[in-house]
């Protein structure tokens, strides 16, 4: 039976700890590293809802992509709702790992994964950087960084990539900015709130940015300097890459439970 410190090591293998942002808090935050980890959830968030799904599951360990505690913690009580959710998981004995910003940048973490689905040819980061400790590991520590760009096949509309973007993400809605018919030949992509990549967009010569949130005077940039936008929601820009994390850590531990979260919803609703 594989221990956490095992699950640990595949899941540094998979997104290098060097790949994180400086301001970012990653690896195993919370837990024993020699604890024997049987049961295993995957999750965008640590939540009410989700934490007491790994409790009630009797989860050895979860896989979060938002780090929890994310700021350093002066106390650790029932007090605030991350120092509450935080002593259920240590109470029940639940390991806590998040990559973060590292599997955000991972040559198969999610940025990757959304140029892959997009068809996306000649990719390279929005922000790149060598990561040698990376190289190490597997290879090549070029090409690496924040966000991902690449050329179309064939040059396409706004409308139509949304439309695409929809599909993949099992989503019915996407919020734009730009023309529907507006031509997109390049496109940038940030999971998660990835307004910032706007102008490494507009850098990288790219006709749209796909991301999960911007704020309202970065679409009004956008829309100033002709860049198209399309806006899936943070939830869903993210949540589908923790569903294919958990399928991997399966096939990695056979024998094993190894779930994504069947209750993490998306916490804003459309009325």
């Amino acid at each position: 039976m594989p221990l956490v410190h095992d699950i640990v090591v595949e899941l540094e293998r998979i997104a290098p700890l060097s790949l994180a942002e400086d301001w970012d808090n990653v690896g195993l935050l919370v837990g024993d590293r020699g604890r024997a980890a049987e049961r295993v959830m995957t999750c965008l968030t640590l939540t009410p809802t989700t934490v007491a799904e790994a409790v009630e599951r009797q989860a050895d360990m979860v896989v979060v992509h938002h780090p929890l505690p994310f700021q350093p913690l002066s106390q650790l009580t029932t007090d605030t709702t991350v120092g509450r959710l935080l002593w259920e998981l240590i109470g029940a004995r639940v390991a806590v790992y998040s990559a973060h910003t590292a599997f955000d940048s991972a040559r198969e973490g999610i940025n990757a994964r959304w140029a892959e689905a997009l068809q996306l040819k000649q990719v390279e980061p929005m922000s790149e950087m060598v990561f040698p400790e990376y190289a190490s590991r597997q290879g090549s520590g070029e090409g690496l960084g924040a966000g991902r760009c690449g050329a179309l096949d064939l040059p396409t509309t706004l409308d139509a990539l949304a439309n695409h973007v929809k599909r993949f993400l099992s989503i019915t809605q996407v919020r734009i900015v730009g023309a529907n018919n507006q031509a997109v030949r390049r496109v940038a992509v940030a999971c998660g709130s990835g307004g910032s990549f706007l102008e490494s967009a507009r850098a990288k010569a790219c006709d749209c940015l796909v991301t999960g949130e911007a704020n309202f005077h970065t679409c009004l940039e956008a829309e100033a300097t002709g860049v198209a936008m399309i806006l899936t929601g943070h939830y869903a820009s993210e949540r589908f890459a923790m569903e294919h994390l958990a399928v991997e850590l399966a096939e990695l531990f056979p024998g094993l439970a190894i779930w994504a979260s069947q209750r993490e919803r998306d916490p804003l609703s459309v009325v």
